[in-house]
């Protein structure tokens, strides 16, 4: 393998905070006039973890799937209940080394597919041992630190 990736399990403690949802849309093109009144409140647990005993978060490390939107330090949100399908990013273990890469199949055979096209793909060979750790829903990327 080309890249090491590194991923680190977060506690399984989970701090209940509510931020206050608000109605409507922003515009990511020309602004709109300002919206004059709140939603309830939203609970990102509830928004983005739907399986909450089968959800781990783990921190991205390498620039293989920036492409996707998954930079270096990033946190992903990793459901362990989902069956992978064709398109999915995932979390792989590959004789023993974790990695974050599209799931695909191509002519019966299973590819590991980076976001990066100074990346090569990982193509199962017969005596390689690849396990699939779940399938990333979703990923933290935050602006300022």
């Amino acid at each position: 393998m080309n890249e090491k990736e590194k991923f680190e399990r977060f506690g399984s403690e989970s701090k209940k905070s509510k931020a206050v949802m608000v109605q409507g849309n922003v515009q990511a093109g020309f602004p709109s006039p300002a919206q004059d009144y709140l939603e309830s409140p939203l609970d990102l647990n509830d928004l983005l973890i739907p399986h909450p005993a089968s959800t781990f978060f783990v921190k991205a490390a390498g620039e293989s799937m920036v492409q996707a939107g998954i930079n270096d330090g990033d946190i992903l949100i990793v459901d362990r209940s989902l069956n992978a399908v064709d398109g999915n990013i995932v979390i792989t273990a590959v004789n023993g080394e974790f990695t974050v890469k599209y799931l695909r199949q191509k002519k019966g055979e299973l590819v590991l597919e980076p976001a990066n096209p100074n990346f090569d793909s990982i193509s199962m060979k017969e005596g390689d041992e690849c396990r699939l750790w779940g399938v990333v829903t979703a990923v933290v990327h935050r602006f300022l630190v």
